[in-house]
């Protein structure tokens, strides 16, 4: 019995040693637990409510991610990486006040010549006529950010419930697109993004299925990216995001069937799954250091929805025929890392 016992411990002492990998040089692509974690990620990538994320990346290579105001007036985090994100500050001190007890909400962010613009919606649930739009500018993507106030609301600009911007520039030009289920619009800015270009005119792009819009140029395309459904109703949201096309920045964008926007006829990109309910508002995409396209988003973990909007990142795939498209069509829970090219 005792010899029985001595070998059993022998073997399992050289099972161990073998399942370890015992050999130090082997570090070239097997299955090591600190190899993979290296090369993954997990979801969310910011594990608090950000809301309605947009993204820039600065010419050093940084990327800076803003958000609703759900922790402070438009939060400002900071990435070298896509996957780790540090609270930096916030972009406003006080809250603007252009709408009467309105919230910060869906900003954009973009660089214009040499400044930094935060497009920012201003709201109250069910003020869809007292809404609107305003900007404020920085040197520095952290701030301080100047507010120059209100650009417009739904009433002076005849869009109903006007919040949700995002800039466009191509050809020396500035567009802004903006609306929430009631149409997306478009029009055409100041050289130096702070105005409505003069004896500028609003043109429609999409009908009122959507809100949340991003437009992307890749190819000969532009792609109206967008959300659908309820934003905001914890674990029972249903927002979901959504994408049609155009040769044309001011339209027709249709479906793959040649069916319009205006119409409210979409593509399908990304629907809740069993971890994560009403994925969307997803910021501008953005590219890593390989080409590939990233998409940051908002959504509700359905095991604690009330800790609010968590930010979640996919990589976005191009099919053969130029659609964009996120695997398996709903929120990643781990997926390899971006490649960033350390600096």
């Amino acid at each position: 019995m005792k010899t029985s016992k001595i070998l059993l411990a022998m073997l399992v002492a050289a099972f161990s040693f073998t399942a370890c990998g015992g050999d130090d040089d082997d570090n070239g692509g097997g299955n090591s637990p600190v190899i993979e974690k290296e090369k993954s990620y997990r979801n969310p990538v910011i594990n608090r409510s950000v809301p309605d994320p947009t993204v820039l990346r600065d010419d050093d290579g940084t990327y800076y991610l803003y958000g609703t105001e759900d922790i402070g007036y438009t939060p400002v985090f900071k990435s070298t990486d896509l996957v780790n994100w540090n609270l930096v500050g916030k972009v406003f001190e006080t809250r603007p006040s252009f709408v009467t007890n309105g919230g910060v909400w869906a900003p954009d962010i973009q660089k214009i010549g040499d400044k930094y613009l935060l497009y920012y919606s201003m709201s109250v649930w069910g003020g869809e006529w007292d809404c609107g739009i305003g900007v404020a500018s920085s040197d520095k993507p952290t701030g301080p950010f100047i507010d120059h106030g209100k650009m417009f609301i739904s009433r002076e600009i005849g869009v109903q419930n006007s919040i949700d911007p995002v800039i466009f520039s191509e050809d020396g030009k500035n567009y802004m697109f903006w609306g929430s289920f009631h149409g997306i619009y478009g029009i055409e800015l100041t050289a130096d993004g702070l105005k409505l270009a003069p004896g500028a005119e609003k043109f429609k792009i999409a009908g009122g299925y959507s809100e949340g819009t991003n437009i992307y140029k890749r190819g000969d395309y532009y792609y109206l990216v967008g959300s659908g459904g309820s934003c905001c109703e914890g674990a029972n949201s249903t927002y979901h995001v959504v994408v049609a096309r155009s040769k044309d920045l001011h339209g027709p964008y249709v479906n793959r069937n040649g069916e319009k926007a205006l119409d409210n006829k979409f593509e399908l990109m990304l629907s809740g799954s069993k971890n994560v309910a009403g994925p969307g508002h997803n910021a501008n995409f953005v590219l890593d250091d390989a080409g590939n396209t990233w998409m940051l988003y908002h959504g509700y973990d359905r095991f604690n929805p009330n800790a609010g909007r968590k930010i979640y990142l996919d990589k976005v795939e191009w099919d053969s025929d130029g659609w964009p498209f996120v695997a398996g069509g709903s929120p990643s829970v781990t997926a390899e890392k971006p490649v960033i090219n350390k600096k």
